[in-house]
């Protein structure tokens, strides 16, 4: 199992705005993703309602996960995403 553990860049979590930003990014990798707080159950990231239920904020540590084959790749454009806080998804890492 692939896995990126990375701190939440936004200084608002992990709620609304960035929450839509991530779990459009997390749908768009094409592969099943979780994330998690560190030591808790993950959860789909490509559903808002689970994500927004984590409650994940500023600077706390978050896990993504993935079995799918070529989630390497998908699970750093995500880790990225999160850790700087971007607005989209990038491209390259």
């Amino acid at each position: 199992m692939a896995e990126r553990r990375v701190n939440v860049g936004w200084a608002e979590g992990l709620h609304a705005r960035p929450a839509s930003i991530f779990v459009r990014a997390a749908t768009a990798s094409g592969i099943p993703v979780t994330i998690a707080k560190a030591g808790g159950n993950p959860v789909n990231a490509g559903s808002m309602l689970a994500v927004l239920g984590l409650g994940a904020q500023g600077g706390e540590e978050i896990v993504l996960a993935s079995e799918a084959e070529g989630a390497d790749a998908a699970l750093d454009r995500l880790a990225k995403l999160v850790a700087e806080g971007l607005e989209e998804l990038p491209e390259t890492v």
